[in-house]
């Protein structure tokens, strides 16, 4: 039986891109894999590091089962954990393992006054 970790309360986490090369190898398997990391606020950080541990130590999966922005259960698996304790309490430092076809990426900019530029059509070169 898989572990899972859930978020409970909250918004759906923030998941940044890692792009060290170190992280590959974390999320080396039979198919292609992007690694990012989100940080949580915990009550217990060690604990919840510990369960990855055991999990890990035991030869079976860990998730983190969290809600998406649509407001499904959505979950991904865990390939690291840290804790950190902070003057908020303690920082969970969770490493996932997203498949390729799973991330959505949103790409935008600003004009140089902040506001997006939509007037742009994508024919213009220069």
């Amino acid at each position: 039986m898989d572990e899972k970790i859930t978020i409970i309360e909250g918004p759906t986490p923030n998941f940044e891109s890692i792009s060290d090369l170190w992280v590959h190898g974390l999320a080396e398997g039979t198919t292609q894999a992007d690694v990012f990391i989100t940080h949580l606020r915990t009550f217990n950080g060690p604990s919840l590091v510990e369960r990855c541990h055991r999990a890990w130590r035991s030869h079976n999966n860990i998730a983190l089962e969290y809600k998406t922005q649509e407001g499904l259960n959505a979950e991904v698996p865990i390939i690291a954990a840290r804790t950190v304790k902070t003057e908020e309490g303690d920082m969970l430092m969770l490493w996932l393992r997203f498949a390729d076809n799973a991330v959505e990426l949103e790409i935008g900019y600003d004009d140089e006054y902040g506001e997006e530029d939509d007037d742009w059509e994508g024919d213009e070169l220069f």
